[in-house]
């Protein structure tokens, strides 16, 4: 077998993966509803909407809050929503000046309300900057929520909704957060436009 062989199997074997999956994101409809109940309600309240993460999620958080602040798919006014993951001076001040594990923690305690939903996406749940950031939040008096995956980790003992994708691939765990944080959108917007 050739390596465009090889190659051409894996892609295959990664989709039904893939598919296997997204077979099972039926058992999180009652979590996502939640999500939206609670994401409107910050909405509604003044409060905004908060996102963190490393890596492949730190581009995630930083994607779902654009969606909200410009819009998904329908005409609506923009939304309050940011990432914690965007301003190079602040993470990498704290990360020098203090600790890695407590940049977004620093984040949450001076930008965060009561008001406000923070969510935290971590595939592992054992990320520390995550774990201690919603933390902070609930002490606030926010709601927390967690994106997260394999056994749920420590995060979902921290978060007041955890919603744990029941797998231990990263890849496949990001790729379900993705689909939950654009039906978030969708939902958001036709909430918001009064087309629900």
């Amino acid at each position: 077998m050739s390596n465009v062989d090889s190659v051409a199997s894996s892609y295959l074997e990664s989709l039904a993966r893939h598919q296997a999956l997204f077979e099972t994101m039926q058992m999180y409809h009652p979590q996502v509803m939640q999500l939206l109940e609670v994401c409107h309600s910050a909405l509604e309240a003044g409060g905004k909407v908060v996102w963190f993460g490393n890596g492949g999620s730190a581009a995630d958080a930083q994607h779902l809050a654009a969606e909200f602040v410009v819009r998904y798919k329908l005409e609506r006014g923009p939304l309050a929503s940011m990432a914690l993951t965007t301003d190079t001076s602040i993470l990498t001040a704290h990360s020098n000046d203090y600790h890695f594990d407590t940049v977004f923690e620093r984040q949450v305690l001076a930008l965060c309300k009561p008001e406000d939903l923070v969510i935290g996406l971590t595939t592992s749940g054992t990320s520390a900057n995550i774990n201690l950031a919603l933390a902070a939040a609930n002490e606030i008096g926010a709601y927390t929520v967690a994106l997260t995956g394999r056994d749920g980790g420590k995060v979902k003992d921290i978060a007041k909704l955890p919603i744990i994708i029941k797998d231990d691939e990263t890849a496949r765990i990001q790729e379900a957060h993705m689909f939950i944080g654009h039906w978030l959108c969708e939902a958001i917007d036709m909430v918001v436009a009064g087309k629900s």
